[in-house]
Formats: structure tokens, C-alpha cells, sequence
């Protein structure tokens, strides 16, 4: 039961900072429970994969934006949304935070430990790990959005036109 707690509470959490990415970019209202259901499960799907099947984050983070790709591509058919107006914003909360914050961290230190050799290696490791990391993790999130639409591009380019 506290698995089950855990993963709703994730994909919660999710929605709010999906819906809250949503709003900066100004969609339509009725597109926010698209947004937050997209969110929401993909993020979900995600922290699933990690914490209970041992998928690393990288590789969840691609099926989990591949299930957000397809889903907006599923749900832009029923709402009549372009696939990027749900899909960005639930993408958003999957973003590596803390991996770039520690990126930018470790090119200040190493900048600045330049005349300290132990230091210098030692930030130079941290830079290309998290660097490295949060680079194939935006990666594969872009490209789980993209598959959906080079699968099906007459589908996701018909989402927004009106059939006569």
C-alpha cells in the first residue's frame, strides 16, 4: 500500500508542476487537465521504473517520454490541441534539476580550482558526469516527443485542422 502511495503523491506532484509549466506558456484552460494528466502519468511511469524495476534514469526518462509523446498524440485527437501544447509541459517536471544545477556548479569549481591540481581533477569528474547525464536525459526526453510525430506525422499535423 505505501508503494501505491508513493507513486500517486509522485504523480501529484507531477501534474502541479506540469499545470504550473502550462501556465507559462499560455494554453488554452481546457488543455490543463491534458496537461496534468500527461504529467502526471508520465512522471510516474518514470519514478516506477526507477525506484521498483531498476531502470536507470535515463532510460526511463525515454520510455516515460515516449508514453507522454504517444499520449499527447492520443489525446490531441480528442481535444484538437497541437501534440506540443500538452506535451512540453508535462516533459517540464522531468527535467534534470539537480544534475545541471551540480553541471554549473562543477564548471564554477573548476574554474576556479585551476591552480589546485587534486581539485581541478576532481570537478573536472563531476563536470563531465552530470554534464554528460543531464545532456542524454534532455536528449532522450526530446526524442521520446519527436517519435510520435515522425511515426504519425500526418496524424499529429491533422490534430489542428478542421475536416470538412
Amino acid at each position: 500500500m505505501i508503494i501505491i502511495w508513493k507513486i500517486i503523491q509522485d504523480a501529484l506532484f507531477a501534474a502541479i508542476a506540469g499545470m504550473g509549466f502550462g501556465a507559462i506558456s499560455n494554453p488554452p484552460l481546457k488543455a490543463f487537465p491534458y496537461i496534468a494528466l500527461l504529467a502526471a502519468t508520465g512522471h510516474s511511469f518514470r519514478y516506477t521504473l526507477m525506484e521498483y524495476v531498476g531502470i536507470d534514469i535515463a532510460l526511463a526518462s525515454l520510455a516515460a517520454s515516449l508514453l507522454i509523446g504517444f499520449g499527447s498524440l492520443w489525446l490531441g485527437g480528442k481535444s484538437k490541441y497541437p501534440i506540443t501544447v500538452p506535451a512540453i509541459p508535462a516533459l517540464l517536471p522531468m527535467v534534470p534539476g539537480k544534475l545541471a544545477y551540480n553541471t554549473v556548479f562543477s564548471i564554477i569549481m573548476f574554474l576556479q580550482t585551476i591552480n589546485v591540481p587534486e581539485e581541478h581533477g576532481k570537478y573536472l569528474y563531476m563536470l563531465m558526469d552530470n554534464g554528460f547525464l543531464s545532456l542524454t536525459i534532455i536528449f532522450f526526453l526530446a526524442l521520446g516527443v519527436a517519435v510520435p510525430i515522425a511515426i504519425f506525422p500526418k496524424k499529429a499535423y491533422s490534430l489542428t485542422r478542421r475536416r470538412f
